[in-house]
């Protein structure tokens, strides 16, 4: 039998349970397969980064996710001598959320999960294994082991990174593979009981030491060559590995250990046709940079908007080119950074570990602050997509500056108010979805009605923003459709944000992507060339 749906998920990992909650909001008929018969359990990430918990937000599950996370973990990374090299700790909440957080995997995957519940278009089915898929002019067809047929009109494989997909299109995995395997151990009842992570770069072993929530603490130890998964599974060989960390490693609670590989790949292209890649199927990279989870997180978020605009006819198909264009060169900058570091962090070549520490020790205060508020990390940054660009003005209204144009990256997110005054980040005081917000105008005075008509059927929200100070005058008087948000002022506000920059009026997309900028007067052009851009019908 054949069972029709929009959008077939093959994987229930993280990246294909935030892409089908993203979809079920949309009202898209999605169905996650899983070839095992529950949620994989096993260690795997360790870090949820600023953008991945606004994800979360944008899903309504943030509040269900928080509980598993410790918000601000700081990191020292050191030496075999246990000398700090850099310490990491930004403390922006330019997203609106802790950039840097520990968390526990398997139990927020299982609020993506229970998340589904909320939709009745949106199913999970476990034990069901693709073993092909056929493509036509409609749709796809996936097979099941057992011999029946799913047909949708497009398929996502999050299916990690051994993806089965991926292999049966032939696209390729380049990149490379560190020679030497990693050993990770879960332990209850934390007995070092901090709450940092300290990443050592001792060249006689490499090793992680992370706390997590829930009292649990996870080492992670380099394996030399010679060393193999027999040995891993020797509780002797693992409490030899923990001695020089805990007073008495017999008595540790150990609640799981397994090898893995560091790989640094990334698939050739991620689409095939009606078949897309995301996360570990697209790409792979060390834990040491703690953005695998991450990467594949914004993949589901950049994709889920494209295909419910296409599913839902909004949209037309090639608008989904734009996932491999504006992801692929973010991904390339993650895999590369997390590759450096942990070839820095995992060296064992005494003299290439001196002259870590030689540098290290030479830093100048300017380079430690950078360290310390994460400075390495790229942030996503595309100038192809989804985006219009517009040249900076020239108006004798505004000061000459040679100020960077931000479409392209993704927009803040301070905290703000609703029209009643009410205290809330600004993704829940303007609602979410795509968004054309002007500063103390009204955005309707700036769009003509064929443009008023287009961001109505895309579902888009008119916000004006001004001072909390004027809520009172401009909340009773704003026009039909239009969200009025108050600015608390600050160095973080968005008053500050618009006085930084010659813009008066800003298009933001669905997944917090900055789409244009420009003059309140220039708008209307602005969104039509977008809408273009947008191959909206």
């Amino acid at each position: 039998m054949t069972v029709t749906c929009d959008v077939l998920v093959v994987g229930a990992g993280p990246v294909g349970l935030t892409l089908a909650n993203l979809l079920g909001q949309q009202g898209v008929n999605v169905l996650v397969v899983e070839r095992e018969h529950e949620l994989i359990d096993y260690p795997r990430a360790v870090g949820i980064d600023d953008e991945a918990l606004r994800t979360m937000q944008t899903a309504g599950l943030v509040d269900q996710v928080l509980p598993h996370t410790i918000p601000d973990q700081k990191i020292y990374m050191v030496n075999g001598d246990r000398t700090i090299l850099s310490e990491v700790n930004p403390t922006t909440r330019e997203f609106g959320w802790p950039r840097r957080n520990g968390f526990v995997q398997p139990l927020v995957d299982r609020v993506l999960l229970g998340g589904l519940d909320r939709f009745p278009n949106a199913t999970a089915r476990f034990g069901a294994e693709v073993t092909d898929l056929a493509e036509d002019a409609g749709g796809v067809v996936a097979t099941l082991a057992g011999g029946e047929t799913l047909r949708a009109r497009y398929v996502v494989a999050a299916e990690g990174g051994a993806s089965p997909t991926r292999k049966r299109l032939g696209i390729s995995f380049e990149g490379e593979t560190r020679p030497t395997d990693g050993l990770v151990i879960d332990v209850a009842n934390d007995p070092i009981g901090t709450p940092h992570a300290v990443f050592g770069g001792d060249p006689a072993r490499s090793y992680a030491s992370i706390a997590l929530p829930h009292g649990i603490r996870r080492w992670e130890f380099t394996l030399f060559e010679h060393e193999t998964e027999a040995d891993a599974g020797n509780r002797d060989f693992v409490l030899g590995l923990l001695a020089p960390h805990v007073p008495d490693p017999s008595r540790l609670d150990i609640i799981r250990s397994r090898v893995y590989r560091h790989h640094a790949r990334v698939a050739g292209r991620f689409r095939h046709g009606r078949i897309f890649l995301a996360g570990d199927a697209a790409h792979v990279m060390p834990v040491v940079g703690g953005q695998g989870w991450n990467s594949g997180i914004r993949d589901a978020f950049n994709l889920g908007w494209k295909l419910a605009a296409v599913v839902k006819g909004l949209s037309d198909d090639g608008l989904l080119d734009t996932y491999e264009t504006e992801r692929l060169g973010h991904v390339r900058q993650m895999v590369a950074v997390s590759l450096g570091m942990a070839k820095e962090m995992t060296d064992h070549d005494p003299v290439k570990a001196a002259e870590r520490d030689r540098i290290a020790a030479n830093r100048t205060p300017e380079e430690r602050e950078a360290q310390k508020r994460q400075a390495f990390k790229p942030q996503p940054k595309f100038d192809e997509g989804v985006l219009v660009h517009t040249p900076l003005p020239v108006s004798k209204s505004l000061p000459a500056r040679d100020v960077p144009r931000l479409a392209g990256t993704i927009f803040p997110q301070p905290t703000a108010t609703d029209a009643d005054g009410v205290t809330m980040l600004l993704d829940d005081a303007t609602g979410q979805g795509w968004r054309v917000l002007t500063w103390n105008n009204d955005p309707t005075a700036f769009l003509s009605a064929p443009r008023r008509a287009a961001l109505d059927r895309l579902g888009a929200r008119l916000v004006q923003v001004v001072p909390k100070a004027q809520l009172p005058w401009a909340g009773k008087r704003a026009a039909a459709g239009v969200v009025v948000v108050g600015d608390l002022g600050g160095e973080s506000g968005l008053q500050a944000w618009f006085d930084a920059r010659p813009v008066g009026a800003v298009v933001v997309r669905p997944d917090h992507v900055i789409a244009a900028e420009c003059l309140a007067q220039e708008l209307d052009d602005v969104v039509a060339r977008l809408l273009e851009v947008a191959q909206v019908l």
